[in-house]
C-alpha cells in the first residue's frame, strides 16, 4: 500500500519569503526524492496564490518514511522554512487506495518500486 503524506505550506506575505521557500522546497524534493523506498516527492505552488505551497511525498511503505527522517538534510529543513511561514503547516497522513483490489489494475507503475522514475520518463512518447 502506498504511503503518501500531503503537507500545504503558506508563506509570509513578502517576496523574499516566497522566493526562499519555492527554492527550499525544490532543494528538497532533489534531495529527498533519492531517498530509499521513496516513490515520489513533488512540490507545487498555487496558480492563484504564490504564497501556497503543497509537498506530495509518496513512499513505498508506512515504514518507509524512517529513510526521510534519518536524511542528515531532515534537519537542515524546518529551521529554515518554518521561520517563512504565515501559519503552521498542515500535514496529512494517507494511504492510497488499492485500485488492484478493485481489478482497475495498478495506479503507479511496478518499476517505480526499484528505481527513481523521471518526469521524463513518466511523460515520454506523449
Amino acid at each position: 500500500m502506498v504511503y503518501t503524506i500531503v503537507v500545504h505550506l503558506y508563506a509570509k506575505d513578502d517576496k523574499a519569503s516566497i522566493d526562499k521557500l519555492k527554492a527550499k522546497l525544490v532543494e528538497a524534493s532533489l534531495v529527498y526524492s533519492k531517498d530509499h523506498e521513496t516513490l515520489s516527492w513533488f512540490v507545487m505552488q498555487d496558480v492563484k496564490d504564490p504564497r501556497q505551497f503543497t509537498i506530495v511525498e509518496r513512499y513505498l511503505r508506512e515504514s518507509s518514511q524512517k529513510y526521510h527522517l534519518e536524511n542528515p538534510y531532515w534537519k537542515t529543513f524546518d529551521p529554515y522554512v518554518i521561520p517563512l511561514l504565515d501559519r503552521d503547516m498542515d500535514l496529512r497522513r494517507l494511504e492510497e487506495l488499492d485500485m488492484r483490489s478493485s481489478g482497475a489494475g495498478a495506479h503507479y507503475h511496478e518499476e517505480a518500486v526499484r528505481h527513481d522514475t523521471s518526469l521524463g520518463d513518466m511523460y515520454q512518447g506523449i
